[in-house]
C-alpha cells in the first residue's frame, strides 16, 4: 500500500487527546503535518499538563510550545491550521473525517478495544495498543506496552494484551497510581507538580480519603469536580521527583509517536532516487 504524495499535504486525524495521543499529535505537528484531534464532550485526562484534550474544558491547551484550540465545527479546522494551532473538535463519532477527508487516521483512544474504527475510515488507519489487528480493522498497529517492543510498528497481528499492571518506575508499580476509593465527585487538595510524602491526603471521593502510598511528585491528577467510579485511575505519583516530568511528553508517548510517524512515512514518502 504505497501512495506517494507531498508530505506537507497530508492531513492526520487523531482520535483522542490524552497524553499518549497528544504526544503523537505534537510530533506530527512538529514534522509539518496538518493534524486535528477529535474528542468526547468531557475527557478525563490524568496527565493534564501534557494533554491537548484540556482544550475541550479551557478552550486551548499548550504542550511543549505547541498550542491546541477548541473549534466548534469541521469548517473551523483549516483556520486553526493557518494560525499554526492544532484544532480540537468535540466529535465522539469522528464524523469530521467525512468532511476533512484525512489521509491518515490514528485511533489513540487507548480504549483497549476497537470502539468504532475501520480500515475504510482513511487511506491509512493506525491503531494504538491492544484491540486492533493489523490487516483486519486497521492497516497498522503500534505497540503501547512498556518493554522491548514499545513503539514497534506492526504490519500484521495485534499489540500485546493489556495486563492491567502499571509500568514500573524505579521498581514501583501499583503504589504510584492513585485510584478512586469509591464512586462520587473527586475533590483535590493538591495540584499537579506538588511533592507528597507517603500518607499525605491527595484529596477525597465522596468523603473517602485518597492517600499517597509513596513519596514523590504528583505527575498527574484528573480535574477536580469530576464524577468518578470506584477503582478509576485518578492520579499518578512519580517517585523520581522531577518537576519537569509533569509538563513534558513522556518517553512512552514519544516512542509510540515514532511508530506512527514511521507508518506514515513508509506509506506515503516517495522512495529515494
Amino acid at each position: 500500500m504505497k501512495t506517494h504524495v507531498s508530505l506537507s499535504d497530508i492531513t492526520v486525524c487523531v482520535k483522542g487527546g490524552g497524553d499518549i495521543a497528544s504526544g503523537v499529535a505534537w510530533r506530527l505537528h512538529r514534522c509539518g503535518f496538518r493534524v486535528f484531534i477529535t474528542e468526547i464532550p468531557a475527557p478525563m485526562a490524568v496527565r493534564r499538563k501534557v494533554s491537548f484534550c484540556e482544550a475541550v474544558h479551557d478552550g486551548r491547551a499548550t504542550v511543549e510550545g505547541v498550542e491546541a484550540v477548541l473549534v466548534k465545527t469541521p469548517g473551523e479546522i483549516p483556520g486553526a491550521w493557518d494560525r499554526g494551532r492544532i484544532p480540537v473538535l468535540v466529535d465522539p463519532s469522528c464524523d469530521a473525517r467525512r468532511e476533512i477527508r484525512p489521509q491518515v487516521l490514528v485511533d489513540a483512544t487507548l480504549a483497549k478495544k476497537n470502539i468504532g474504527t475501520d480500515m475504510t475510515d482513511a487511506p491509512l488507519v493506525i491503531g494504538l495498543g491492544p484491540g486492533f489487528t493489523a490487516g483486519v480493522d486497521t492497516h497498522l498497529v503500534v505497540e503501547t506496552n512498556r518493554g522491548h517492543y514499545l513503539g514497534r510498528l506492526l504490519e500484521e497481528g495485534s499489540a500485546e494484551p493489556d495486563t492491567g499492571i502499571p509500568g514500573a518506575v524505579l521498581g514501583i508499580r501499583e503504589d504510584r497510581v492513585l485510584r478512586a476509593p469509591a464512586g462520587g465527585i473527586w475533590k483535590s487538595a493538591l495540584e499537579i507538580g506538588d511533592r507528597v510524602r507517603k500518607g499525605d491526603r491527595i484529596g477525597t471521593v465522596a468523603d473517602a480519603p485518597v492517600p499517597a502510598a509513596i513519596d514523590g511528585i504528583l505527575r498527574g491528577l484528573i480535574r477536580p469536580g469530576t464524577r468518578v467510579s470506584k477503582g478509576l485511575k485518578i492520579g499518578d505519583i512519580d517517585p523520581r521527583n522531577r518537576e519537569d516530568h509533569c509538563r513534558t511528553i513522556s518517553d512512552k508517548a514519544l516512542a509510540v509517536s515514532g511508530g506512527v510517524l514511521e507508518g506514515i512515512l513508509r506509506t506515503f514518502a516517495a522512495p529515494s532516487p
